[in-house]
């Protein structure tokens, strides 16, 4: 299929790279399909989570570890229905990334990108079938570790 981003501009993206997000990303529940979108110059640091449905859509995404981050937290069997997750290591955990408030990068030690972690993007690639976990309270586990 074919899609025309305004930030990437015509795409060609094979049905078998597109994930499902049923119930959609809470502020985006029309668009209900993404594609993956690798930045050739982040030295694998991140990729874009493309809209299918949505071209105008396009978050940057990481993973955790890449972060320093390692956190565990529980799907419940609703969320695991709703992917299709039988076997942990085909689910994977992504977060959102976004820039920082001009008014914040200006301080001194502050970053200039800051990653959602209340809201983790989790992905069975075996099925293709995603959703956002929304974390009210961070009781997850939470390691950092040193850059």
């Amino acid at each position: 299929m074919k899609i025309d981003s305004p930030q990437f501009g015509s795409l060609e993206v094979a049905s078998n790279k597109v994930v499902e997000f049923p119930l959609g990303l809470p502020g985006f529940e029309a668009c209900k399909r993404y594609t993956f979108i690798e930045v050739e110059q982040s030295s694998e640091a991140f990729a874009v989570l493309q809209g299918v449905d949505d071209p105008a859509i396009a978050f940057a995404v990481t993973t955790p570890d890449l972060l320093g981050l390692h956190y565990e937290f529980e799907l419940s069997e609703e969320e695991q229905n709703l992917l299709g997750a039988t076997r942990a290591e085909d689910v994977a955990v992504l977060v959102i990334l976004r820039k920082g408030e001009p008014e914040q990068m200006r301080r001194a030690g502050d970053a200039h990108v800051k990653a959602n972690l209340m809201a983790p993007l989790i992905i069975n690639g075996a099925t293709m079938r995603g959703l956002q976990k929304i974390i009210a309270k961070l009781g997850c586990e939470v390691t950092l570790k040193p850059a």
